[in-house]
């Protein structure tokens, strides 16, 4: 009798997640979606048997002028942006208005999995003066967070990033990348040609990377990774990975067979670790990387 109620309360779930006005989504521990009620497929004009990626979905959204408003000329860095935050919360909560003129209060809900459920509910009708200092206050939170350059977590968010994860049960890790010779590549190419490297590191190590793994720049050509429920074997494999990625000639502004390499120091975090201690432990390995002949990792 229990298995049968269970499972009978799952199909009410269901039957009324399908018929309901809130918009709900799941999305799996790749963000890509795995179930859409009508209303948030109707909202975001996906077919009926569509899965796209978060990323995909909010391409498709900006392409198209569809779905959510996204006010950018640069869509990568704003999606950098926006995936510095996403998933990096258990829950959290935000504003989004729509092309078709409404305005959504929404939320995101990510067990340790990595599963998230989405929800949206309809808030047009608030007044729209309110809603106008919100927007102003989530666009000066977003900019009080990202690094404007490349759009990813600036040091200061981060190191918050790093900061949680030293007070949740489990085993992670934290890695600093440093972009080898860069003050070579602007003194050669020019700083602006530097500032385009910067930013297609930025979106190369964005796409290695999980939706619950942390990444920010930390300044000038060095980045942070903040790699939650990670052993520091598979740390060091997924940062060998990033290294060989980065071999083959990439297309850069104007140039399109160009070299460069990163070099990289990563840390297990430790019962007892500070921000400090885990950072100074990473940047120790760093050094060492940089001594021993760079386009390297080496573990602290």
């Amino acid at each position: 009798m229990p298995n049968t109620l269970h499972a009978d309360h799952i199909r009410q779930l269901q039957a009324l997640y399908q018929d309901s006005e809130l918009l709900v989504a799941l999305f799996d521990a790749s963000d890509t979606l795995c179930y859409a009620n009508p209303a948030f497929r109707q909202t975001y004009h996906l077919a009926e048997t569509a899965m796209p990626t978060w990323v995909q979905l909010m391409r498709d959204n900006y392409q198209q002028q569809t779905g959510t408003v996204i006010r950018t000329a640069d869509f990568d860095t704003w999606l950098g942006s926006a995936l510095s935050r996403r998933g990096k919360q258990s829950y959290r909560m935000m504003e989004s208005d729509l092309h078709d003129g409404r305005w959504l209060l929404m939320t995101e809900t990510v067990n340790e999995a990595g599963w998230m459920l989405c929800t949206a509910v309809d808030i047009s009708s608030l007044a729209a003066g309110k809603r106008s200092l919100r927007t102003a206050r989530d666009l000066a939170l977003r900019a009080a967070s990202t690094d404007e350059l490349t759009g990813l977590s600036n040091r200061r968010h981060i190191l918050a990033q790093l900061e949680a994860q030293l007070t949740r049960p489990g085993t992670h890790c934290v890695a600093i990348l440093d972009i080898d010779f860069f003050k070579r590549i602007n003194d050669n190419h020019g700083h602006p040609f530097g500032d385009q490297v910067l930013m297609d590191f930025a979106r190369y190590l964005q796409s290695q990377l999980r939706r619950s793994d942390g990444i920010g720049r930390l300044g000038g050509e060095e980045f942070m990774l903040v790699l939650p429920d990670t052993q520091a074997a598979q740390a060091s494999q997924l940062m060998h990975h990033l290294l060989s990625g980065l071999h083959p000639p990439r297309t850069i502004g104007a140039q399109a067979d160009f070299h460069y390499s990163c070099s990289g120091g990563l840390t297990q975090l430790q019962p007892g670790d500070s921000v400090q201690s885990a950072y100074h432990r990473a940047d120790a390995a760093l050094y060492r990387a940089k001594q021993h002949g760079r386009n390297r990792i080496e573990l602290g």
